[in-house]
């Protein structure tokens, strides 16, 4: 009995070591409003291939000039799908990565309970002092705010705008309290099916162009086989189900 047991866990010790031999690092860039759901996913990836994921969140502007000036990164996940395109064109990325990873919604948010009705009134009420967004120029979901704002024609409202560097920032700038209310990314106050915390308007998709957040593979992991895997893995159905549980909508 002992010595097939031995063989069983010298098999088992063997194949451990090969796993942790070739695991890797890949290195990532995120936009910011992804940084919850792709912890998670990376957990999750870390935990199947032994792979590890080293990521640095921000604007995807931000990100777009750090990929330009040389950044160490091998991977990017994008707030929109125009930058990666661009990158494309630049010839930044492996040929045949670019793909729509996620779908992201804008909604409305206050941490008050109550505070933000479920239809958006509260903004033609403009009874608040500060209202927040991500900067525009540089953050998809602050350039989908002032499509919303400019749709609606709530020209009223625009000096009390508080921008942030980055969804983070337009986020933080609400939940401190230095703005009762703002325009985050649904997947900050939302898990599971329901929001997190505060009141909420989760805003009607007719109301911005669509926020198709794209990844890509760029140039520096053109010959790392963990960049590739975890391409992979983000379309596989483990993160596909971590994706949605933060309210993103899959592309069919």
């Amino acid at each position: 009995m002992s010595r097939p047991l031995s063989r069983l866990f010298i098999a088992l010790s063997a194949s451990f070591i090969a796993c942790a031999t070739h695991a890797e690092d890949v290195q990532v860039a995120v936009a910011a409003n992804f940084t919850a759901p792709l912890q998670e996913i990376a957990a999750s990836f870390e935990k199947d291939t032994g792979n590890k994921v080293i990521a640095s969140a921000g604007p995807t502007g931000g990100i777009y000039t750090q990929i330009k000036n040389g950044a160490p990164f091998q991977v990017f996940f994008s707030a929109d799908d125009t930058t990666p395109a661009k990158l494309e064109k630049e010839g930044d990325i492996v040929p045949g990565s670019r793909f729509t990873y996620a779908i992201g919604k804008l909604v409305l948010w206050s941490p008050k309970e109550g505070y933000v009705d479920s239809k958006g009134a509260v903004l033609k009420k403009n009874a608040f002092e500060h209202i927040s967004i991500a900067n525009p120029k540089t953050a998809p979901y602050g350039l989908a705010a002032t499509q919303v704002i400019d749709k609606l024609k709530l020209n009223a409202i625009k000096p009390k705008i508080v921008e942030g560097s980055n969804i983070t920032q337009a986020y933080q700038f609400v939940a401190s309290g230095n703005a009762e209310l703002g325009f985050v990314a649904l997947s900050q106050v939302y898990k599971d099916g329901k929001l997190t915390g505060g009141s909420s308007w989760i805003v009607p998709q007719d109301l911005y162009d669509p926020i198709l957040q794209d990844a890509v593979i760029l140039n520096k992991g053109k010959d790392s086989k963990a960049a590739k895997e975890l391409i992979e893995y983000i379309k596989g159905p483990k993160a596909a189900a971590i994706i949605k549980s933060y309210g993103y909508d899959l592309k069919k």
